[in-house]
């Protein structure tokens, strides 16, 4: 039976490994922590050298809170983020 899970995209500001350097240990932790209560399932950049990362999440309700509480966003290094479902069938 297909299940429901909801992606988080970001798209980083082009210097993002440069300026990334003060808030990832912030930003890893937040993930962690969302992560070990079951909210996140799968977290990572995309790209090499990254461009944006992806979250996956079970509830999309937890999005808006792990935005409010990412560093990456309150430092300005996110220039945008979408959210969307996605059925998973296997």
């Amino acid at each position: 039976m297909p299940e429901t899970l909801h992606l988080l995209s970001y798209e980083y500001v082009p210097d993002i490994v440069e300026r990334r350097v003060p808030h990832r240990e912030g930003h890893l932790a937040a993930i962690a922590r969302f992560h070990a209560a079951g909210a996140i399932v799968l977290a990572g950049a995309v790209g090499d050298p990254p461009h944006g990362g992806l979250f996956v999440f079970r509830d999309a309700d937890q999005i808006e809170t792990f935005l409010a509480t990412d560093p990456y966003i309150e430092a300005g290094l996110v220039t945008s983020h979408r959210v969307e479902p996605w059925t998973v069938v296997t």
